[in-house]
């Protein structure tokens, strides 16, 4: 029967084994996408051991994964997927290769060099441009956590140049690591050989480089998410020339959805305030890394504040209550914590000039210092920038009211480094002030009717156990810092070692909720009303 089969169905049977849907979508997971814990398994007999006992090793410790470690596992998978496919037999070889070209992923950019080899060889010995296995390549991801192996910058420019030129339908294309003097013949090469499909683009490019940033999206005009990396700040002596004839393009991306900014944005952020952006969504800045120029974001949304739905800050304080007149669409907000807004009352920060009508989910950064755990239990650690910090911290969130925002319902802790800490210890601090903290926001949200969510999606006082400890709970003999919630938290537990890897393909997801469906009322029908409306069978023919 296997032999028989057409090579179409093949097709679609490794289409869905390839589960790469998640893969090909428009756009970047944003600041609100979930982490989640995972069981990290260090020593080499842990796979070994029963299940019951794995959970007890000391050496197997808790981690958070982020969305996109979980995109890059994704992709590391769906590529074993494939490898395993084409290395069955000559006619999985022969149909599932083209799989295999589909969606090019690196943690080595030493790999790059093999696959421009390939590519050179496939295209120099086909008649036609679609029968070279480039045809079928739609994203390039190269990964920023792989030490690069005796790979320099001008070898990483004529890679990629090679293996764009080679990818007519290119849809997604990704670098993580640092572009430096590359971006400008990469970027050419996109505009050249990729620029009516390309859709998703991400740089990391030195603060000179800006002005190519301005350029190459100008020649892409079918852009609909970008997220840019200035990785280094403009030279001092070059900042007013940096964007030369740049400045004045009139750049217009009416395709624009998601605009990304993160580093030493100063610049670029000044000179967006300018572009015509008719459908963008979501706008997100990250500046931790630069203690240059604030960034002009109340500029920014000055312009093109309107048709925003997301707005994501991560940057020096801004004036929230003006960003947030000129943002009346926003269904989400997020914000640093930290900042040290002025308060409005002894207690609260004036967050807004009036109530915001649309806001339903506010996002908070920071607030790595609120409970008492982490460096600001460290002997190192200032204890007056730390008072002052959870000061800020006390206030800002004392302004999460019905009052200042009538449709909030989801408060979100953002910050990965913060859940790890109080995992680390067991909780927030009685000693420095963090359990008493907690216990204020949490019945300061709850009597708003608001949820206190963390970077997981979980109510922030739900921290992963192990099996022997969750025993412990069912028997009563644990009271967790969470336990004002238990019965919201047994809502909302989840299976804490499966990554936040997305459902699966579409197309298999609608059966798996049908069976879901299904097994549900199976569990709730009524035998007796079943028995008594029951048609009797006859007896089949063998009897």
């Amino acid at each position: 029967m296997i032999s028989t089969l057409p090579d179409e169905i093949w097709s679609q049977i490794f289409d869905l084994a390839a589960d790469e849907d998640i893969l090909f979508q428009q756009g970047f997971p944003t600041v609100m996408a979930e982490s989640a814990w995972y069981q990290d398994k260090v020593g080499g007999e842990f796979d070994t051991l029963p299940i019951s006992r794995r959970w007890s090793l000391e050496s197997a410790s808790w981690r958070l994964r982020s969305p996109q470690q979980a995109m890059n596992l994704l992709q590391s998978r769906s590529y074993a997927t494939k490898m395993a496919i084409i290395s069955t037999c000559r006619q999985w070889r022969a149909v599932g290769s083209e799989f295999l070209f589909r969606c090019l992923y690196f943690s080595d950019p030493s790999k790059l060099v093999p696959l421009c080899a390939i590519l050179d060889k496939s295209a120099s010995t086909t008649t036609t441009v679609t029968s070279s296995i480039g045809w079928w390549t739609r994203r390039i991801h190269v990964s920023q956590f792989h030490p690069t192996k005796g790979l320099t910058l001008q070898d990483l420019e004529d890679t990629l140049v090679s293996i764009i030129r080679h990818c007519p339908n290119l849809e997604i294309f990704v670098v993580e690591r640092p572009m430096g003097a590359a971006f400008g013949p990469v970027a050419d090469a996109l505009a050249m050989y990729s620029s009516k499909k390309l859709h998703t683009v991400q740089w990391n490019v030195p603060g000179e480089s800006i002005a190519k940033v301005i350029w190459a999206l100008a020649a892409l005009p079918n852009v609909i998410a970008t997220h840019i990396d200035v990785d280094s700040a403009v030279p001092v002596g070059q900042e007013c020339a940096n964007l030369g004839a740049a400045s004045n393009l009139p750049l217009k991306l009416p395709f624009l959805q998601q605009l990304s900014l993160r580093g030493y944005v100063e610049e670029l952020i000044e000179h967006a305030a300018g572009w015509e952006l008719p459908s963008l969504r979501v706008f997100s800045v990250d500046s931790g890394k630069s203690v240059h120029d604030v960034p002009d974001v109340l500029e920014f949304v000055k312009a093109h504040g309107l048709s925003l739905a997301l707005l994501d800050l991560n940057c020096s304080p801004v004036d929230v209550p003006a960003v947030l007149d000129l943002c009346p669409n926003l269904t989400t907000f997020t914000f640093n914590a930290d900042w040290p807004a002025p308060p409005h009352t002894n207690t609260a920060t004036d967050l807004v000039k009036h109530p915001h009508s649309n806001i339903t989910t506010i996002g908070l950064h920071g607030l790595c210092s609120a409970f008492g755990v982490g460096y600001t239990a460290a002997p190192s650690a200032d204890p007056i920038m730390t008072r002052v910090t959870q000061r800020s911290n006390d206030r800002n969130v004392a302004a999460l009211t019905r009052r200042n925002f009538p449709k909030l319902t989801r408060v979100r802790a953002l910050s990965r480094t913060m859940l790890n800490d109080l995992n680390h210890s067991d909780g927030p601090s009685m000693e420095n002030g963090g359990y008493e903290r907690w216990n204020k926001w949490w019945n300061a949200c709850v009597g708003n009717g608001i949820r206190l969510e963390d970077c997981t999606g979980q109510t922030l006082g739900t921290l992963p156990q192990d099996e022997q400890e969750e025993s412990d709970e069912e028997d009563g003999d644990s009271d967790g810092w969470g336990s004002e919630s238990e019965e919201e938290e047994e809502e909302d537990d989840a299976v804490y070692n499966v990554p936040p890897l997305p459902e699966g393909n579409g197309r298999t997801m609608e059966l798996t909720r049908l069976l879901q469906e299904v097994r549900a009322m199976n569990e709730g029908r009524d035998e007796a009303l079943i028995a008594r409306i029951r048609i009797p069978r006859p007896d089949s023919p063998g009897k």
